[in-house]
């Protein structure tokens, strides 16, 4: 049960980070939480693959999850305006 709360809250805070930084319109608490949580996938698998680390602990997921998510919110922002 701990880890699912840590999860989400690294994900809330990577999302919002993301969000903050790309300055897109605002998701939410859920949407940052889901942004930062698929973001963190992305971004662990796509630094793993540079062989590039901003850290361990809680400030390196933070940062890479924010990495993450700033990726999916700049891929989702050229797939619906394009519509």
């Amino acid at each position: 049960m701990e880890r699912i709360i840590v999860i989400l809250v690294i994900g809330a805070l990577a999302g919002w980070l993301g969000s903050i930084i790309y300055k897109g319109s605002g998701l939410g608490i859920i949407g940052n939480i889901v942004i930062g949580i698929i973001g963190s996938y992305v971004g662990y698998w796509l630094l793993g693959k540079l062989d590039i680390s901003l850290g361990t602990g809680w400030v390196g997921a933070i940062l890479t999850g924010a990495v993450g998510a700033i990726i999916i919110l700049v891929l989702s922002n050229l797939l619906y305006k394009r519509r």
